[in-house]
């Protein structure tokens, strides 16, 4: 943990990234780039801004969010009239832009983890060396140097009973799968 004080800006938040890594990872340390969560597949990186994104629930930043949100939602002219209509084009927006920012989070998390020694990152996908860094590309991560020592010695990943990130209305809760 001294190790992420010194390198990382958010301590906590890296340790928390970490450790969902080091729990779905496989054998030899690697997760990615697409996790089974239920009866779909996420991108790596969305599922650990899923999985991270209830720590900011009861910030104040948040009902800030929501307020900058309604305010540009009614600029726009997409402010439904109905109280209940309006409550969940407010709800979806929100989440939104809390996912947007998350993904920055944890590309930023990443990134430090990369710089301490903790982490490789590699992409998988079409034309991995294109100059266009997202061009259809899914992150793979690696636990690496003392990172390592957080995978569990248990049996391969295929299967980690871990509840899968919030699920949207509607749809069922599934089991965690690393592909």
């Amino acid at each position: 943990m001294a190790l992420l004080a010194e390198r990382c800006s958010r301590p906590r938040y890296a340790f928390m990234l970490l450790s969902l890594l080091a729990d779905i990872a496989r054998p030899d340390g690697s997760a990615g780039p697409v996790v089974a969560c239920g009866t779909s597949l996420v991108p790596l990186r969305d599922w650990l801004c899923e999985a991270l994104s209830p720590l900011a629930d009861k910030d104040s930043r948040r009902q800030a969010l929501a307020g900058r949100a309604a305010c540009d939602l009614k600029a726009r002219g997409a402010w439904p009239d109905d109280a209940e209509q309006a409550a969940r084009c407010l709800e979806e927006e929100v989440k939104l832009r809390v996912l947007t920012s998350g993904k920055t989070n944890v590309s930023r998390t990443v990134s430090e983890l990369v710089r301490a020694g903790l982490l490789e990152r590699y992409y998988q996908g079409y034309w991995v060396d294109h100059e266009n860094r997202g061009a259809q590309r899914q992150a793979i991560y690696t636990l690496a140097g003392a990172a390592r020592l957080l995978l569990r010695s248990a049996s391969p990943a295929a299967t980690v009973p871990l509840p899968p990130p919030p699920a949207a209305p509607g749809q069922a809760g599934g089991q965690l799968q690393l592909l």
